[in-house]
């Protein structure tokens, strides 16, 4: 059973104002953290803290890495431009109905992950529904640009656009290392699970390093490497869907080793006749999913947490509630649109403790 709480849902985008203060005293640790922020990757802001004890050189060859990681999938993933001397999804987007093209061993791991993904969600996760995510995109920027033309997409465009979504059409043949969308209409969108891939790939090169007491903020995309000095983990603040600019928080979790991200209405939107229209679209109705205000992932892998956000939202709760269940190392947070929290029981070990009493 979920345990089911009506708290007034105070957030759902991380953040890690709470748990940047104060940690412990191990000697060989720093009680204050060091920091570095990289602007542009998945545009967005990254964010790299260390509480190790590292040498200033040390976290600067660290950071660096993880700098160059970001920048390389960023390059990869990208759908809108391309760079000299790859094939990144851009190339494959525009190539969409010719031949098959030479891609690098990186891009086609992700691209297998993401058909992965695609089985464990039931289809949720389809990063072949660019079709119908460009409309959707095309609709806010224009509306960002002058609000007063903002429109929906129209119904029989999208219709369209939906009979050109089956992961089908995404071709990988891994003896050659090539890739092809068979049809001109088809195209790829990772936006649901590209940054938190690349952060988990990031986490991995320092992982390998033996590095711990770090912690990566990608964009909200949060994934902690080991513990505080303390030997306990961080506390991390979910921010309210519903009040995500008023600076408190729904719930306060207190995480290490492991990743947290969230997908929300409130963060990417725009409005026509009074109604928000956010950036999470569900495959069945081709519009905004409408089940949740927000949802948090909390597991180890950070690619999985920000596909399952994604995936989760566009379920009706039992089925969301099933699927998340069904996954081993897996919590969620899931916030109602009336701001009701309901939460795996799993999650409840997590909440820190001066939120366990509320």
């Amino acid at each position: 059973m979920k345990r089911v709480q009506r708290i007034v849902a105070l957030c759902c985008a991380l953040c890690l104002a709470a748990a940047l203060c104060g940690c412990g005293s191990r000697a060989e640790k720093s009680s204050e953290p060091v920091g570095k922020s990289y602007f542009g990757f998945f545009d967005t802001v990254s964010f790299v803290y260390s509480y190790a004890g590292d040498s200033a050189e040390q976290f600067a060859d660290r950071s660096a890495e993880v700098s160059h990681i970001l920048e390389e999938y960023h390059q990869l993933f990208d759908i809108y431009h391309e760079y000299s001397g790859k094939n990144n999804l851009c190339t494959l987007n525009r190539n969409a109905g010719g031949e098959a093209l030479e891609i690098a061993p990186e891009l086609m791991e992700f691209l297998l992950y993401c058909r992965q993904l695609y089985e464990l969600t039931g289809g949720e996760m389809n990063v072949m529904l660019g079709s119908v995510l460009h409309l959707w995109h095309d609709c806010r920027e224009e509306a960002s640009a002058d609000p007063t033309k903002a429109r929906l997409p129209e119904p029989q465009v999208l219709e369209e656009a939906a009979r050109h979504c089956g992961i089908e059409l995404l071709e990988l043949d891994e003896e050659r290392g090539t890739a092809r969308i068979s049809d001109p209409q088809a195209s790829i969108d990772v936006g649901a699970v590209g940054k938190g891939y690349a952060t988990e790939m990031a986490a991995r090169a320092l992982e390998a390093e033996g590095v711990e007491s770090y912690v990566l903020n990608i964009g909200g995309n949060i994934r902690i490497l080991g513990s505080r000095p303390d030997g306990t983990g961080w506390v991390t603040g979910i921010r309210d869907p519903l009040q995500p600019n008023d600076g408190d928080f729904a719930l306060r979790l207190r995480l290490q080793d492991t990743a947290c991200v969230s997908s929300g209405a409130y963060e990417r939107y725009y409005t026509v006749d009074g109604q928000r229209y956010h950036h999470i679209i569900d495959k069945d109705t081709l519009y905004p999913a409408a089940y949740y205000a927000a949802i948090s992932v909390v597991t180890k892998d950070s690619g999985l947490a920000d596909a399952l956000s994604t995936a989760l939202y566009c379920m009706p709760y039992e089925e969301s509630c099933a699927l998340a269940e069904s996954l081993e190392g897996v919590e969620v947070l899931w916030i109602m649109p009336d701001g009701e929290q309901r939460w795996t029981p799993g999650l409840e070990e997590l909440i820190a403790p001066e939120e366990a009493n509320h």
